[in-house]
């Protein structure tokens, strides 16, 4: 039995293209995701793999409708190989009922791994460039110098209660306690 997978990765996205695809390759039951693809456990690709049987196919419309790193891929494949289930990619045309087939996978899986490795690269590097040119990267600061002064101030006396203080300068406690805690040296 052909059993099809697939995904995309937003709600915006829709997979008409796949799952046509999917059926004019002789796929008797089609199974679908809406979730990015470096999500390891997706339910329907899971209940895919759950579905089929010895002899059976996975079919999918491109390799990376299955996962995007090439831990995941390879485990899957180990998985599916352990049940008996043959894999199919459309796009790529990679058969793993054929030896050819099993090769050209593992190599578009290892290209896949370095591109992303080669994003992680350029991500890392733009980074610490701009952290070299004095940008500030990350989260904002939630208080000024001067709200924490304020809110030092406001902790001083004892009549003022926390949660007035907080409503005061629209913070939450826990913010209130990061900046003004006696132990916290945060400025």
């Amino acid at each position: 039995m052909k059993i099809g997978y697939a995904r995309v990765s937003t709600f915006d996205q829709n997979m008409f293209l796949q799952i046509d695809a999917l059926e004019r390759a002789g796929c008797e039951k089609v199974f679908t995701d809406t979730a990015s693809g470096s999500i390891d456990t997706r339910k329907g690709l899971i209940d895919a793999i759950d579905f089929c049987r010895s002899g059976d196919s996975l079919i999918v419309w491109k390799l990376d409708r299955l996962g995007r790193s090439l831990r995941h891929l390879i485990d899957t494949m180990n998985h599916l190989q352990l049940k008996g289930v043959e894999f199919v990619s459309l796009q790529e045309c990679v058969d793993t009922r054929t030896s050819g087939g099993k090769l050209v996978f593992h190599v578009f899986g290892a290209l896949a791994e370095f591109e992303r490795e080669m994003i992680r690269e350029r991500t890392r590097a733009g980074l610490r460039s701009a952290r070299d040119r004095g940008v500030v990267t990350g989260r904002p600061k939630k208080l000024t110098k001067a709200q924490i002064q304020m809110a030092r101030t406001l902790m001083k006396n004892l009549e003022n209660k926390p949660r007035d203080i907080c409503f005061t300068m629209k913070i939450s406690r826990s913010t209130l306690y990061r900046y003004c805690h006696p132990q916290t040296k945060k400025i």
